[in-house]
């Protein structure tokens, strides 16, 4: 007998709103101000999630248990087949030397601190949101700044900050593509809108980021360099969304991005050379010298992931690996047996283990190619996958568990309620918009999810207050990209590639104030473009 979702269990919104968000309370709770350690506070806070939606919400309790063993699969694939062939391609790069090489190539750029960071977490990283995306930016960016010698808090922090701007247009546009599927809204129109707000956070981003390493005065002497690295990517973000669609931003920018700042610091430096205080002063070792063959020997397993994960984000090449290697599992005794509180049609509960298309699965394989690459012995190469392994149990348990609570929030009707008290905000719903995608991705680690959670209630409410529903559908899409740093999926990875597990807690209250801090200049800008800016909205 299928179950149906209750939007208002109490029958009093207010009511059932409070009762809806103590799981996000609690978790903020343990991270702030308990300093849980990240798989602790994840299983506590499933565990809680899983009695309120029995007991207030009515949900079966077979129903609230497989709800969460489908989100806790999920976590296992695709989500920790990400990070684990990411953090053993670091490994890997780690143990065999060569990342030594590396070091002295980016020092041969730029050996500031400042700059290292927006050429790898900024820009590369964005590379890897457009083409991969789903923690492969995070993992690796993060990781590779650690071996640099970069503080593993501020490694791992900025780049879950520097994740914010692309990735609207992440996976060659995939939460565009889902907001326009759920909305009913031209796609065109929704990156056209995106691509007119977020080319902003892109400008300032980069001084953000370094802000945050090093302080106010210290930002603004490289600050040429920073307008290079966020006006290029900006420009070309903005050009790209608004002409060409959502599926080539990230890529265009990132890529424009990199090359403008390597050119630049080629005939620009900053005038002294920072590095953080608990580390010694760059001294440059000029007897130290590598040949380019070695130099492109120590990048190739970041060459070879580059091209990995560009062509595993070609769409012929996913329909193809599709075709071949995926497989849709109906889930036993869920699929079907949930009854949707607004439309009361039956949610379908489909497992899709595509573990060819899989993003993992392009950088494991890039993962043994650069074994081969290296010439490590194998017997090596699975001494290295087991300490990877080893390494990431803990994140591995965050993982599963965060994401059995997200799917467990979803099916039951908790994220409805909230939605629901959201939408009666009246005129200032447009306010709140981007608060709702935030919510949004919190809970589910995806700026993809969450627009196929609230996409067309936004459109909905809109357009019963008069306001054009593509500036709230774009809301949802620019305020869920905030809600990314501070998403409890995201610390774990970011947590896993930084050597922090067990240090979540430091991690979340490292970001949590940027992210309400960006997320208030979305809102703002969002509620000016309903009602002062209304000649941005795109023609649809």
């Amino acid at each position: 007998m299928p179950w149906k979702q209750s939007l208002d269990p109490l029958n009093n919104l207010s009511l059932s709103l409070l009762i809806a968000i103590i799981p996000i309370v609690f978790i903020f709770w343990t991270l702030i101000i308990r300093k849980m350690k990240g798989y602790q506070a994840a299983v506590l806070t499933t565990l809680i999630t899983i009695i309120i939606a029995i007991v207030v919400y009515g949900m079966p309790a077979k129903l609230a248990l497989l709800s969460t063993a489908h989100g806790a699969l999920y976590g296992l694939f695709p989500i920790c087949w990400i990070i684990i062939p990411a953090v053993f391609l670091f490994n890997i790069t780690v143990k065999s030397g060569q990342f030594e090489v590396i070091k002295y190539y980016m020092s041969g750029i730029t050996a500031d601190r400042r700059l290292q960071a927006l050429l790898i977490a900024f820009s590369f990283g964005a590379f890897l949101e457009g083409t991969a995306g789903f923690g492969t930016p995070v993992a690796i960016t993060a990781a590779m700044l650690v071996g640099l010698g970069f503080n593993p808090l501020y490694a791992a922090g900025i780049c879950l900050i520097a994740n914010t701007a692309p990735v609207a247009f992440g996976s060659i546009g995939i939460p565009i593509t889902v907001a326009s599927q759920v909305s009913g809204l031209p796609e065109m129109a929704i990156s056209q809108i995106v691509g007119r707000t977020l080319p902003l956070l892109s400008l300032v981003l980069p001084f953000y980021l370094v802000m945050l390493m090093s302080g106010f005065t210290k930002a603004k002497e490289v600050w040429p360099a920073i307008l290079v690295s966020g006006g290029s990517f900006a420009f070309f973000q903005w050009f790209t969304s608004n002409y060409i669609g959502p599926a080539l931003p990230d890529i265009i920018a990132s890529l424009a991005s990199i090359v403008a700042l390597v050119v630049f610091l080629r005939f620009w430096k900053p005038k002294t050379t920072w590095r953080f205080s608990d580390e010694p002063a760059y001294v440059a070792h000029k007897d130290q010298q590598f040949s380019k063959t070695a130099i492109v020997k120590a990048l190739s397993p970041f060459i070879i992931l580059t091209f990995m994960v560009l062509i595993w984000g070609l769409k012929p090449v996913k329909d193809f690996l599709n075709a071949i290697g995926q497989v849709d599992i109906e889930f036993p005794g869920l699929h079907l047996m949930v009854l949707s509180g607004e439309t009361e049609a039956p949610i379908a509960q489909v497992y899709k283990l595509n573990y060819l298309s899989a993003a993992g699965t392009a950088v494991f394989i890039s993962g043994i190619l650069s074994v081969m690459v290296l010439k490590i012995r194998w017997k090596d190469a699975l001494s290295i996958f087991g300490d990877t392994l080893i390494q990431l149990r803990f994140s591995v348990i965050t993982i599963i568990s965060i994401l059995g609570f997200a799917y467990l929030v979803n099916l039951s009707g908790i994220s409805l309620t909230m939605a629901e008290a959201l939408a009666q905000t009246g005129w200032l719903f447009p306010f709140f918009a981007p608060l709702l995608g935030w919510l949004g991705v919190f809970i589910t680690g995806s700026d993809t999810s969450s627009n196929a959670l609230f996409s067309k209630l936004q459109a909905a409410t809109a357009r019963s207050i008069g306001v054009d529903p593509v500036i709230t559908v774009g809301a949802n899409v620019t305020g869920g990209v905030v809600g990314k740093m501070i998403s409890p999926q995201s610390i774990a990875v970011a947590a896993a590639a930084g050597n922090l597990v067990g240090k979540e807690s430091d991690l979340f209250r490292f970001t949590v104030k940027h992210s309400f801090i960006l997320l208030i200049l979305i809102c703002l800008i969002t509620l000016l473009q309903a009602y002062v800016f209304t000649w941005i909205v795109p023609g649809y």
